[in-house]
């Protein structure tokens, strides 16, 4: 194993620790407000600006234009559906809505980190160099991703420790996507499971901004505040886009 490489792709999950830090902070409803319109802003974001293009990208590899687009759409609507049927079935009477809205981002941004976790260890393993500048733009949209799990779940939960818990096994999903590139991935991956992949990992984050982040946001009915963090997001995400492309 390489480790620079390991050790790159580690420290770039670690950072979803950082978005922990609001659960230790009191103002309940405007946190709440502010990280939820903030992670919709940055879930919306990276979906369409890095996920669904690196998608495409990936995929018109081996099809032509109209059948990579068409694949695309169809693997974004499958990750939609899984990620309503997630929804369904996760108990909205145990712990609450934000209950729910963390443990729904946490397996979404787990899906997102392992494949995340693979690019990073490679690109480090065959240049350094490229691995870092992946790792500090991964580093940056991972804090606010570990802020969308932390904050409902310590609202929900009313427990610091879970909350921390589960950010923390989101951000472990980084380093063991870069033990599986290792392990097996290295020698089976190819541009199609990677195009799949990210396409479905787009619906997942759609479907949770639109209809959990967003939507239990604006029930503390302070609109105002929701559209603009939700606009921060979207300005953080795309900033950070451009400057790490």
């Amino acid at each position: 194993m390489n480790i620079y490489a390991f050790l790159l792709t580690t420290l770039a999950g670690l950072s979803t620790l950082i978005g922990t830090i609001p659960i230790f902070i009191k103002a309940k409803t405007n946190i709440i407000i502010k990280a939820l319109s903030f992670a919709a802003g940055v879930m919306i974001t990276v979906s369409i600006i890095d996920l669904i293009p690196e998608g495409i990208n990936y995929l018109h590899k081996t099809f032509k234009i109209f059948p990579t687009i068409l694949i695309t759409l169809i693997f974004i609507v499958i990750g939609i559906i899984l990620s309503m049927t997630i929804d369904k079935y996760i108990n909205k009477n145990r712990e609450g809505e934000l209950y729910k809205v963390g443990i729904i981002s946490m397996i979404a941004i787990i899906l997102h980190n392992i494949p995340e976790g693979i690019a990073t260890y490679l690109s480090s393993e065959f240049n350094f160099k490229l691995g870092l500048s992946l790792t500090i733009a991964i580093a940056l949209h991972n804090i606010p991703e570990g802020i969308s799990i932390a904050v409902p779940l310590y609202y929900g939960t009313k427990s610091r420790g879970k909350a921390f818990i589960y950010t923390l096994a989101s951000a472990l999903s980084e380093p063991l996507g870069a033990l599986l590139a290792h392990l097996f991935l290295s020698k089976i991956i190819n541009n199609n499971i990677m195009g799949i992949l990210m396409s479905i990992v787009a619906g997942i984050m759609i479907q949770i901004s639109f209809y959990e982040l967003l939507p239990t946001s604006l029930k503390y009915k302070k609109k105002s505040k929701t559209i603009i963090y939700f606009i921060i997001g979207i300005l953080f995400m795309t900033i950070n886009h451009f400057i790490f492309k």
